[in-house]
Formats: C-alpha cells, structure tokens, sequence
C-alpha cells in the first residue's frame, strides 16, 4: 500500500480500502489497448463452412483414389545408375569449317589397277567366271563390286579378296550366270 494513503489514514478515521477506491492507481507497467474486433466478423461463419465443405471433399476424393495409386516404385533390373540421356541438339555452326568438301580419291579408276594375266587368272576365268583383279588396298568389297560394275558394265556374284606377301591386294571377281567371263576378258583385252 502507498506510504501518502497510510498517512491519510492515520490522521482521519477512514477506512483505507475507501480511499483505494478514489486515489488513482499507477500499475508499473502499462496496461495495453484492448484489442479492436475486426470488421465482418458477423458473416466469416459462412466462408468457414464452406473452407470446411471443399476440406472434406477434397479428402473423400484422396480416400477413393487411395494412398497406393498415387506412387509406383521403378523397379531397377541392373545394379549400375547410369545418367539418362537428355536433349542434345545439332551444332548450328555460323560458317563452314571447310571451304570446300575434300574430293573423293578412291573413285572407281583408282579402285581397279590392272587385271592379272597369269595362268592361275586364266584358269579362273575359264573354270569359275572369275575375273581377278588387282585393286587399292583401301577398297572393300562393296566399292570393288561396284567398280567393277560401272568400268565393265557386268552384274557381279560376289567378290573375294586377298592381300598378297607384296602388299598389293587381290580382287577375284565372280560375274553373275547370265555373264561368261570369256567374253568379258576378250572385251576388256585380257586375252
């Protein structure tokens, strides 16, 4: 209690709790605003509703759909992870790193050499339908074959070939049945 209100009553015969009422009472700490009520609380009981309506729709809608529809897990077949394979896309170069493309040096009179002429060649000829031809060493087969098809103007079988102890390589040249390898040497100048 205040030492001033004790001493109030001391002198006049009062009833201190009187004097309590009508002295003003200082709290040491100040006492806060009351909170103002915000407007249109009368009708947020509405929207309430409705949140708790579209909640409990949303939730019959994950019940039936289930918890075990939603995720399925991968099943991995291989114990290595490799990085899947994202979009590349094609250089768009701003100019050619070549001026001019490279010409083609195998073309089919650098593919064919010579025809060999020796007995062996003339034996093929003659027994198989074989032409024997000696060829780059950089031309397959299919490249021979179509040479071949282009210089003589002859449908080929098939083609075997061979790479000789000198380093050279070796065309056989099988021609198709409806062509007579005879014929064919005597056009080209074989025999």
């Amino acid at each position: 209690m205040p030492s001033d209100v004790l001493a109030m009553t001391a002198r006049v015969n009062v009833n201190p709790c009187d004097i309590l009422k009508e002295t003003p009472l200082f709290l040491p700490f100040p006492t806060w605003p009351r909170r103002r009520r915000r407007k249109g609380r009368e009708n947020a009981a509405v929207p309430a509703k409705t949140e708790a309506k579209s909640k409990a729709l949303k939730a019959k809608k994950a019940v039936l759909k289930g918890v075990h529809s939603q995720r399925k897990k991968k099943i991995r077949t291989t114990p290595t992870f490799h990085r899947p394979k994202t979009l590349r896309l094609r250089r768009q170069p701003k100019y050619p790193r070549k001026s001019a493309p490279r010409r083609n040096k195998l073309d089919h009179y650098a593919i064919i050499k010579f025809p060999l002429t020796t007995e062996s060649a003339m034996k093929k000829i003659e027994d198989n339908n074989t032409l024997v031809f000696i060829v780059d060493v950089k031309a397959n087969k299919h490249q021979i074959k179509h040479a071949v098809k282009k210089l003589y103007d002859i449908d080929v079988a098939k083609v075997n070939t061979l790479i000789r102890p000198d380093g050279e390589k070796k065309a056989y040249v099988r021609l198709a049945p409806d062509y007579d390898a005879l014929d064919v040497a005597n056009k080209i100048g074989i025999i």
